[in-house]
Order: C-alpha cells, then sequence, then structure tokens
C-alpha cells in the first residue's frame, strides 16, 4: 500500500511539473520568435524607409494593390497576393511619392522554422485577422497556408490582444498545449502561437506510469517471496526447538544432542562481540563525518539504550540547528539592510518629491509674473520644467508611488517607457502576472523591481544592446522573471562587484528564489524564479 500510494503521489508531481515546464519553454519560444518576427519587420522597415528608390508597381510585386489609397505604414497584403502567399507590404506615400515594397516570405519562414525546443511535434505558426493561417503548417506542407482556417482558442484570444498558454484543441482538432500572443506591429493583426501535441508531452507519463506498475507488481512478489522465506527461516529453529521439547516431555532424551545443537551460545557471543565492533565503527565512522561539517550523513543507533550513538545524533541536530540559524540570521540581516536601503530611497523619495518639487514650481510661477523679458521667461521656465522632470524621474527610481497602487507590473512598466526615453533603446516588457488574486508580496514586488532596474543598468553601462526584453510571468507556485539583452555579455565568474550581479543574487537569496545565468556575445539572459508560497517574503 505504501509503495503504491508513493508512486501515485511522484507521478501526479511529475505530471504538473512537466506541464508547467512545457508550458514555460513554449512560452519562452513564442516570445523569442515573436520578438525575432517584430525586429524583423521593423528593420525591413527601417531601411525600407531610408532608400529613395523608385516605385514598385503590383506587377512587379506580383501582387494587386487595393483600390483606395493607402497612407505610409506597414500592412497584411496576403490578400491581395496572386497566390495569396502570406505577404507584409510597407507603403511609404510620403512627398507626393508612392511606394511600395514586400517583405521576402522565406525570412520570416527561416525564424519560425527554427525547431529548437520543440520536440516531434511542436510548431509556431501565425494566424491573420481572418482566422487563416499566414505561414506553412507543418502538418499539411501541400496546402497553401491562406486555405487553413485556424479559428481555435488560441487564436481568438490572441486576436483579442490576449497573451496565454494551456491545453486546447489546434486547428487540426487535435488535444495542444500551446501558447498565444499578438504580434506587436502597427496596423498589422497578426497573432503567433507555439504549439506541441499533448501526446508527446504527455508520452513520458504513460512510460512512467508503466513502469511504476512494474515496479509496484515486483516490490509486492518481492515482498512476499521475502515474508516466506524470513518467515521460513524464523519459524524453524522455533519449530525444531518445540519438536525436541516435546520428545524430552515424553521421555525420549536421544534428541537432546539436535537441541544443543541449536542453542549456539559461544556462536552468538562471538555474534554479538562482531555487532559490539561494528556498531562502534558505525558511531566512528559518523564521528567523523560530523567532524567534516557532513552534516547530512546518516546513522541508525543499535537499540534504544544506545546512549553514544544518541548522543551523535544529538550532536548532529544541534549542529545542524546551529547552521540553519546562522544562515537565517545571515537572511534576516541581509532583509534588514535592505529594508533600511529602501526606506532610505523612500525617505529620499519623499524629499525630493515633498521638498524640492514645490520649490520649484514656486519658482517657476515667480518667474511667469515677474520675469518681463518673454525670451528669457520661457528660457527660465523650460530649464525648471526640465529639472520638475529629472526629480520625478530621480524620485519614481527612488520609490515609484504607482507601485502601491497599481503593483509591480504596472511600476516596470512606466519604467521601461522612461528608459526608452531617455536613452533610445529598444525595451518591450511583457507583464503576464494575474490581474486578480494575485499572490505576489509586496516585498517580492520591490526585489522584482530592483533586479530589473539592476539588469537594465547593467545592460545600459556595459553591454551596449539595442535590444531588450522583460516578461514577469506568475504560476501556481512561482514567480517568474525573464530578462533577454543582445550585448556583448560577459564571463560570470570574472564580472565584478560593481556590476550588481552580486546584490541580484542576494536579493533572489533573501527570497528563497532560484537564478540561471547564460550570457554571450548578442544572447544574455537571466532567468529568475521565486516561489510565491514563502511566508518570509
Amino acid at each position: 500500500m505504501v509503495a503504491i500510494m508513493l508512486s501515485i503521489t511522484f507521478y501526479s508531481q511529475f505530471s504538473e511539473v512537466l506541464t508547467n515546464r512545457i508550458l514555460q519553454q513554449l512560452n519562452s519560444i513564442k516570445t523569442l520568435k515573436r520578438f525575432q518576427v517584430e525586429k524583423l519587420i521593423k528593420a525591413e522597415w527601417e531601411s525600407f524607409m531610408s532608400t529613395s528608390d523608385d516605385t514598385f508597381s503590383g506587377d512587379t510585386l506580383k501582387i494587386r494593390l487595393p483600390h483606395k489609397a493607402l497612407e505610409t505604414g506597414i500592412y497584411d497584403f496576403t490578400k491581395y497576393d496572386f497566390n495569396n502567399e502570406f505577404t507584409i507590404g510597407l507603403v511609404d506615400a510620403s512627398n507626393g511619392n508612392y511606394r511600395v515594397k514586400t517583405i521576402p516570405y522565406k525570412k520570416i519562414m527561416n525564424i519560425l522554422l527554427e525547431r529548437t525546443g520543440m520536440g516531434e511535434t511542436g510548431e509556431s505558426y501565425i494566424v491573420g485577422e481572418d482566422y487563416r493561417m499566414r505561414t506553412q503548417s507543418r502538418f499539411f506542407k501541400d496546402s497553401t497556408p491562406h486555405s487553413i482556417v485556424v479559428k481555435t482558442v488560441g487564436v481568438t484570444n490572441a486576436l483579442n490582444d490576449k497573451l496565454g498558454k494551456g491545453l486546447y484543441k489546434d486547428y487540426r482538432n487535435i488535444d495542444v498545449y500551446g501558447v498565444y500572443g499578438p504580434i506587436q506591429v502597427e496596423n498589422l493583426k497578426l497573432v503567433i502561437l507555439s504549439e506541441i501535441d499533448k501526446d508527446e508531452v504527455e508520452a513520458p507519463l504513460e512510460n512512467l506510469k508503466e513502469r511504476l506498475f512494474i515496479l509496484m507488481f515486483l516490490v509486492i512478489v518481492i515482498a512476499i517471496l521475502i515474508s516466506l522465506f524470513l518467515t521460513r527461516i524464523i519459524t524453524s529453529p522455533i519449530l525444531n526447538m518445540k519438536n525436541s521439547l516435546k520428545e524430552m516431555a515424553g521421555g525420549n532424551y536421544n534428541e537432546i544432542n539436535e537441541f544443543t545443537k541449536n542453542s549456539n551460545e559461544i556462536k552468538e557471543m562471538f555474534e554479538a562481540l562482531d555487532d559490539l565492533k561494528k556498531s562502534l565503527q558505525g558511531a566512528v565512522n559518523f564521528s567523523k563525518e560530523i567532524g567534516s561539517m557532513n552534516l547530512n550523513s546518516q546513522y541508525t543507533p543499535k537499540s534504544k539504550k544506545d546512549v553514544l550513538g544518541k548522543s551523535l545524533l544529538k550532536m548532529r541536530d544541534k549542529l545542524l540547528e546551529f547552521r540553519n540559524n546562522e544562515h537565517i540570521s545571515r537572511i534576516k540581516n541581509k532583509r534588514q539592510l535592505v529594508e533600511g536601503l529602501e526606506n532610505e530611497r523612500q525617505r529620499l523619495s519623499r524629499e525630493l518629491h515633498d521638498g524640492l518639487g514645490p520649490l520649484l514650481t514656486s519658482l517657476k510661477f515667480y518667474i511667469d509674473n515677474h520675469v518681463d523679458d518673454k525670451e528669457l521667461r520661457l528660457e527660465m521656465g523650460k530649464i525648471i520644467d526640465n529639472t520638475i522632470s529629472e526629480i520625478r524621474i530621480m524620485s519614481n527610481a527612488l520609490a515609484p508611488s504607482i507601485m502601491d497602487d497599481f503593483g509591480v507590473g504596472a511600476a516596470l512598466t512606466n519604467f521601461t517607457k522612461d528608459i526608452k526615453k531617455a536613452f533610445g533603446v529598444s525595451i518591450i516588457f511583457e507583464d503576464l502576472l494575474k490581474p486578480v488574486n494575485s499572490k505576489i508580496t509586496k516585498n517580492q514586488e520591490t526585489h522584482i523591481f530592483r533586479i530589473t532596474q539592476e539588469l537594465v543598468n547593467n545592460t545600459l553601462k556595459h553591454a551596449k544592446a539595442k535590444n531588450i526584453r522583460i516578461t514577469l510571468s506568475e504560476f501556481d507556485d512561482f514567480i517568474s522573471l525573464f530578462y533577454f539583452d543582445d550585448g556583448e555579455g560577459f564571463k560570470e565568474d570574472h564580472v565584478i562587484l560593481g556590476s550588481g550581479i552580486i546584490n541580484i543574487k542576494e536579493r533572489v537569496e533573501i527570497c528563497n528564489g532560484k537564478i540561471q545565468i547564460q550570457s554571450k556575445p548578442r544572447n544574455t539572459t537571466f532567468d529568475i524564479e521565486l516561489p510565491i508560497d514563502n511566508e518570509n517574503n
């Protein structure tokens, strides 16, 4: 029964972990491909707008241009293509000219055909607002994508600007695990999905189920055989003794020698001495492990009267308690230090907002009413407005008030907008926190915001990156912060203290979280997980 319960529990936990990992992996693949598609479209647009080639006609482009006049922008021209091939059109109607160019279909397919981490049945594809597939299906290679209608739950939600994931039926009416979301390019109503068949995902579960069943059967059979064998070994001497006693009670003393052979007192004394030696050897080895601070070593006392064994176990438990208390104390001191730092930041933020802010506003009012020179008044007002704006940015960086009212998602949204405006870098933040019933705590929000600040500051100071992507997701058991930049990268074992990596790791440790860092040129990622059911956070 114990083996059955353990097998069922292990199977359930493995199934849940596997599902979460598959969805998280698909979300990372979908996010990366969406970023790559958006980057390709924007790069083609910038190249198109930076040139001044002659006007292209519909015949040259092999499309039927719409009759209505188009404004400058990016359009989905698939329905105007003679072969209904996925066509993204770039239109420049400025300065009286009318230029049109299309993005080669193969460039987009090269991104979607990258199948790393997609298994045997996984695929990523794009669907338009008419619910028709735009890119080639890996299952219907002989069919034109435009002829395939994809009106699934994922497409419907994504066309309504919703991001999501889960188990649903795909365009083949096959159960799949998938993630979906819109492609964020102006004028384009396209969505991208990454999916993998449920049967492939759950194949390891079926294999595990069969193995667990065989294992349980073998355990039960072996347990029965061992029980029968042990029963025979134990009962045989007792039956022999019982028969000898019956013979002696009946007056037959000829069987006394047989009874004497079964009572091996001298042999039992040597066996007891050997057991004592083994017991002492076990205690000595255990004490050496304790002396080496290998406190995970196990030891079982020989009996309830084994005082030495119990004393060693008590010593190990005390050392474990001391080490745990030391770790708790160290974490507590770090938390107090961080809390003090946050309190000081809040104080400085209030000083800037409530102290300098009103003074600058009063100064601007005085200038508006007492400086007669119009140009001087406008110049001084502009300087004061810039100063007020900088103070507001500094105040929000120190302690963003929006986080107390609307959470860390809104705070990071404003923060990334300010960074994009100030530095001109392409930075995208994706907020996947639960809109209702979120379990994230205020302390976790503060740590997540500071960690993101450190990561962005490091990228801007050291990485020379052009693109930054940030995804904050909430699952049932943990919060996931995924950070990507295409900078120069770094070697983690050679990173200097001033780069902020130490601060990031300490904040993750304070939250009892986990961090994975991978860095190489043009692809640096931080994958951070914080448990959401940790009461100490």
